[in-house]
């Protein structure tokens, strides 16, 4: 891992913390990780395997990264006050962010300090084709579990807002009203 892959791991581990102390449900509680996938599926998402098992061991990584996020957004505890969305990631949906991140790393580290033969071997025994196929699996994770995360706060939040009452909205009175 050089410094690049140290500094985006450890952020898209530390993102949860930020969202740990209640704040505003804004565009930014959805572009900075949209914003933080995309630029980690640009540089480390060149090529999606597709030969032997290599589309199992994607689509399995990516139903648990789909897993994680609508859990840690179902955990994510939004409310309405002063009329705006306030939003918090609880203790469960922190949990499970730095589990998926935590673990992507992990499984890096391990890799790169002699974890790398039992991959080759398990890969070997599964027929996953290349170092390629666990990257894209890696990677296609994390994408999923931010993106089903932002997307599941987002149907919930507008499950909070359409419950909120509607308050009649007071208008000028013009010369016409006076004359009926």
């Amino acid at each position: 891992m050089n410094t690049t892959d140290w500094i985006t791991d450890i952020i898209l581990v530390l993102i949860v913390f930020r969202q740990m102390r209640e704040e505003r449900l804004d565009r930014k509680t959805f572009l900075i990780p949209l914003g933080i996938v995309a630029f980690v599926g640009f540089k480390y998402l060149h090529t999606i395997p597709t030969a032997g098992n290599d589309t199992v061991l994607i689509g399995t990584l990516v139903a648990i990264g789909a897993a994680l996020g609508v859990a840690g957004g179902v955990f994510t505890r939004i409310r309405s006050a002063g009329g705006h969305l306030l939003i918090k990631a609880g203790a469960v949906s922190a949990v499970l962010w730095v589990l998926g991140m935590g673990a992507r790393m992990g499984f890096q580290v391990w890799v790169d300090h002699g974890g790398a033969d039992h991959v080759a071997r398990f890969s070997l025994d599964h027929d996953i084709t290349s170092g390629r196929a666990w990257v894209a699996a890696f990677v296609l994770m994390a994408v999923t579990e931010v993106v089903t995360r932002v997307a599941t706060i987002f149907v919930r939040s507008r499950m909070v807002a359409a419950r909120q009452p509607v308050t009649a909205v007071a208008r000028p009175v013009s010369s016409l009203d006076h004359a009926l």
